[in-house]
């Protein structure tokens, strides 16, 4: 499925402003906000969020399948798609970030 058609299918963010990403000694290492171009990440972060209560190494292979077509551009161009390089880390480095949601 296509990414578009992928963001139909879990939660909107409409009442979310931002997304904070924290590592495991609680220190922001990224921020989602809810702003054209972004909201999209925000969404699959988010529902990585609801589902796993993290993101960690499931969380990030199932937002590597709901980010669909833009994971395997992120794959040919490491640094053009950060949020999707991000899950990589997560995964190849077995991280695990906790997340602080602010909303509007």
């Amino acid at each position: 499925m296509a990414f578009a058609d992928n963001l139909k299918q879990i939660p909107g963010v409409e009442g979310i402003e931002q997304m904070e990403l924290l590592d495991a000694s609680g220190k922001v290492v990224a921020t989602l906000e809810n702003k054209p171009g972004k909201a999209g990440s925000l969404a699959v972060y988010n529902h990585l969020i609801l589902c796993y209560r993290k993101i960690n190494a499931a969380a990030a292979m199932e937002g590597l399948t709901l980010f669909a077509e833009h994971t395997n551009d992120a794959e040919k161009n490491p640094g053009k798609h950060p949020n999707i390089d991000r899950l990589f880390r997560v995964i190849e480095e077995s991280l695990s970030l906790s997340a602080k949601i602010t909303r509007k």
